[in-house]
This record gives structure tokens, C-alpha cells and sequence, in this order.
């Protein structure tokens, strides 16, 4: 298995409205995609200086499909809407 984490940045010109629009895009890929295996996303909670604004866990079989996600048309959307509201997206691919 392979375990996915991106972090998302806002800008802080980014509203309300726009963080949960980016989350209900993101909460609504594993109904479009049916290789992913876990989806979580969530906002931080702790808002400590390191901390970034919004994060997303997910699970895939092996790094195939990892790549299939990330050039999904229902994924590419999300991409860009992402690199819109946010000042930094970071990531760490792991298999387990």
C-alpha cells in the first residue's frame, strides 16, 4: 500500500467559502475515482505557527495508481483550484 499526505497553505486572501469549496472538491474524488482506497481530509486544528491549513491522508494499492489519480480528469480540477487558494501545497508519498 501506499500512503499519500499533501498539506495545504492558504493564501491569506483565501475565504471561508473558498477553503470549504476546495475540501467538498477534494471529499468528493473517491466517489469519482475508484482506486483510492482511504480519503480523510480535514483542517488543522492546533494553528501553531508550523502548522499548514488543511490536510488530506489517503491510501492507494502501490505507486500505479497513485500516478492514475494524480492524471484523473476529476483530480486535475482540484490541482488547479488548489494552486488558486493556496500560498504552498507539499507533499510525502510512502509505501507501508
Amino acid at each position: 500500500m501506499l500512503r499519500h499526505i499533501i498539506l495545504f497553505k492558504f493564501k491569506p486572501t483565501t475565504t471561508g467559502g473558498q477553503r470549504a469549496e476546495l475540501r467538498a472538491m477534494l471529499e468528493a474524488l473517491p466517489g469519482q475515482i475508484d482506486i483510492i482506497r482511504e480519503f480523510q481530509v480535514g483542517y488543522d486544528i492546533i494553528q501553531a505557527g508550523r502548522s499548514y491549513d488543511m490536510g488530506l491522508v489517503a491510501s492507494y494499492d502501490d505507486r500505479d495508481a497513485l500516478e492514475i489519480y494524480a492524471k484523473h480528469p476529476a483530480h486535475i480540477p482540484v490541482v488547479e483550484r488548489a494552486r488558486e487558494l493556496c500560498d504552498s501545497v507539499i507533499a510525502c508519498d510512502f509505501l507501508f
